[in-house]
């Protein structure tokens, strides 16, 4: 495999062995699987670090988490941590959601997004909720994670602009949703009774056990596990299955596919997957 040569137009040279360095800290603490072609994201995204620690370079920024920082070790992760998302993505499957929730009446129904970024889609879950019961007080319980303390913090506010927001309907904006004035003007912010519904929490999903009790009737885990490789992407979703109760979603983003687990998932379509219970599972591999 042939290097790369450091760019000599730059503030700051990024070696190949600074990359890889950077390659294999993130896939060990985050199991997010950096490509080649990320090289020029991840200069641009540490370099504001190195300017902000007034470095000279990117070995020493690299001893610095080498060396156990866990305040840098944070802004690490949150600096890779790639962050896009809007309100009601991939609308589908919240009609399947909706759908689902009028069908299972077990109750409260409990929900986990566990990639909740800055809050677009937990907060959609809830609209979804309180639209199919007609009610702001809707018998779900909703816990939604990331890994990322800043977006986190971003959607606990639930303060947008009004470019976030322009696809709403306008129905949608005036229920759920307050606009400012004053020094606040062209945002807005979400309806305390929306922000109830939610509990959020950091979670990074390469632990061996999640801070959650019980299990869940509808899992959100859309556009993160692009980010593992195979073997993590079947960590995790391991650790998922027992998470999901008898009946319940496990819902996925566009562009994944979960066929490498089909032991432990199976595939409803429109990349909706349902639990695969243990009976079935083992004599699936005695078969």
């Amino acid at each position: 495999m042939s290097s790369t040569p450091p760019r000599s137009d730059r503030e700051f040279q990024l070696t190949d062995a600074d990359f890889e360095r950077v390659r294999k800290l993130i896939y060990d603490h985050a199991g997010i699987a950096l490509a080649p072609i990320k090289r020029d994201m991840v200069y641009s995204r540490l370099a504001r670090r190195l300017r902000a620690l007034e470095l000279q370079n990117f070995a020493d920024y690299l001893r610095i988490l080498e060396g156990g920082d866990e305040k840098e070790w944070e802004t690490f992760v949150n600096s890779l941590t790639t962050n896009l998302t809007y309100f009601f993505r991939e609308n589908h499957h919240f009609e399947i959601l909706a759908r689902h929730m009028r069908e299972h009446p077990a109750r409260p129904y409990r929900i986990w997004c566990s990639a909740a970024s800055t809050g677009e889609e937990p907060y959609s879950l809830a609209m979804t909720a309180c639209e199919t019961f007609d009610t702001l007080a809707p018998p779900v319980e909703i816990y939604a994670s990331d890994i990322d303390t800043n977006v986190l913090a971003t959607a606990a506010k639930g303060v947008y602009g009004m470019d976030r927001v322009e696809k709403l309907s306008d129905v949608r904006l005036r229920r759920f949703f307050l606009k400012g004035s004053g020094g606040n003007a062209g945002q807005v912010r979400v309806r305390d009774d929306l922000r109830r519904l939610i509990e959020f929490r950091r979670i990074n999903l390469l632990d061996r056990a999640y801070p959650l009790e019980g299990r869940f009737d509808a899992l959100f885990c859309r556009n993160v596990m692009i980010y593992f490789d195979k073997p993590t992407q079947y960590a995790i979703l391991e650790r998922f299955r027992p998470l999901v109760k008898e009946g319940g979603l496990l819902f996925a983003g566009h562009s994944e596919s979960f066929m490498h687990a089909a032991t432990l998932f199976r595939s409803l379509g429109r990349t909706v997957y349902a639990p695969v219970e243990p009976s079935a599972s083992a004599k699936g591999a005695r078969s």
